[in-house]
């Protein structure tokens, strides 16, 4: 129910107002008194959501105290011990059924039970009390425990199927956050393919070019030696432009082949502490503090060790990039159990400027770089790596600013 529609009446409400209404109505020789104490119960049970609102923590049990103080009020202007309005006090034991367990139900009812026979103290100092009396006092106690434990149950096999219902909605749930990133796994598994085919073909068509080329200017560089400085700088271009062409192709291959994993049980910790060892000797002068958490035990699962360093030199040094000026880099790793895998998670997260927000979906698709000099296929070799090992990667974003990837690698 929204906040709006709780301020309104609603039929409950109603009803709540004919039914005492109707008591007040009847045996009008009884005093004003009685139909004050009926007005304030209705008011009260009409604006009880609002009290609870204003006194979260105690206000169930402040609703069932100030219930017993109204009825035992109504109670004590329509005749005491022998009032027909005795009846009232279900209200309360009622109340403290549908909000608290089953023994704090109980004490709630002994509570109202009591409140209900000190009338009858007052009355033994007129009357004698009968056998007959007796017996019915004691029928009338019984019942509100008798209501009290009825409502309780009820009232807690419905917390518990509401409960049921929570679980099955945060499961299901889950479950379709999981189906999401299972369709988006495929779609981007299917442009990596064809991607993958195509750079392929490309790089073998560019290959047989560039080595004519290479060859032809290493032929040119010979035949201009002692001529002019310019034609031997040009000359060097082109040899050195090839040579970056070529690396760009073998890149291409990388990326478009598929993999021969060897895999072995491997130390993840001891991967990461190489590739770590490798990004501090390219940024020596680079102020980047390494907080590392590691489990004290070993962190052994299939790897093919040199592909997964390969994983964890290019997120590492991609965080490097992104803090120039210095920064922390942390880097955690964990044993999960991830979606019924067991397997070790890492997070490698930087201090830097993070990844803005329309870049995310795009981040691993092959040739997306903000790089001036990237050429986009870091991120995407690393995603195929992943798949690769029947593992996954995903980029999270940090409460505060930074980048957070999160790898998995199952166990089995």
């Amino acid at each position: 129910m929204s906040g709006e529609n709780r301020h309104r009446f609603n039929w409950m409400d109603v009803l709540w107002l004919i039914f005492l209404g109707c008591l007040a109505a009847l045996k009008p020789e009884h005093e004003i008194h009685k139909q004050l104490v009926l007005l304030a119960i209705g008011l009260f049970q009409i604006l009880e959501h609002r009290f609870l609102n204003l006194v979260p923590s105690r206000g169930q049990a402040y609703s069932v105290i100030i219930k017993i103080g109204l009825a035992t009020l109504l109670v004590a202007h329509t005749g005491n011990i022998e009032s027909s309005y005795y009846l009232i006090y279900y209200l309360p034991v009622v109340t403290a059924a549908m909000a608290f367990g089953i023994w704090a139900t109980l004490g709630w009812t002994l509570l109202a039970s009591g409140a209900y026979c000190s009338f009858l103290i007052l009355a033994l100092r007129q009357y004698r009390l009968t056998a007959s009396g007796a017996t019915e006092l004691a029928i009338n106690n019984i019942f509100f425990f008798l209501a009290a434990v009825l409502v309780n149950r009820l009232a807690e096999a419905n917390r518990q199927q509401a409960e049921r219902y929570r679980h099955l909605a945060e499961e299901l749930a889950e479950t379709n956050r999981q189906l999401e990133r299972a369709q988006a796994d495929a779609r981007r598994s299917e442009r990596l393919a064809a991607l993958g085919q195509l750079s392929a073909g490309l790089a073998h068509e560019i290959r047989n070019p560039l080595a004519v080329i290479r060859g032809s200017a290493e032929t040119l560089e010979r035949q201009l030696t002692g001529a002019d400085a310019i034609s031997v700088e040009l000359a060097g271009y082109i040899s050195s432009e090839v040579n970056r062409l070529n690396v760009l192709v073998s890149r291409f291959l990388d990326f478009a082949r598929p993999a021969r994993l060897e895999l072995r049980p491997s130390d993840v910790v001891a991967v990461i502490e190489r590739a770590l060892k490798a990004a501090r000797e390219r940024w020596p002068a680079v102020n980047v503090q390494v907080e590392t958490h590691f489990p004290s035990r070993t962190t052994a699962v299939p790897l093919d060790a040199d592909l997964a360093e390969r994983v964890f030199i290019n997120l590492i040094f991609n965080a490097y990039e992104a803090m120039p000026g210095g920064g922390t880099l942390r880097v955690t790793v964990s044993a999960v159990n991830q979606n019924g895998r067991r397997g070790v998670a890492v997070d490698i997260e930087d201090s830097g400027p993070g990844v803005p927000a329309e870049n995310r979906e795009a981040i691993f698709n092959p040739f997306f770089t903000t790089k001036e000099s990237g050429v986009g296929l870091g991120l995407a070799i690393v995603s195929k790596i992943m798949d690769e090992h029947g593992g996954r990667i995903t980029l999270e974003s940090p409460a505060n600013a930074g980048t957070r990837f999160r790898l998995f690698f199952p166990a089995e």
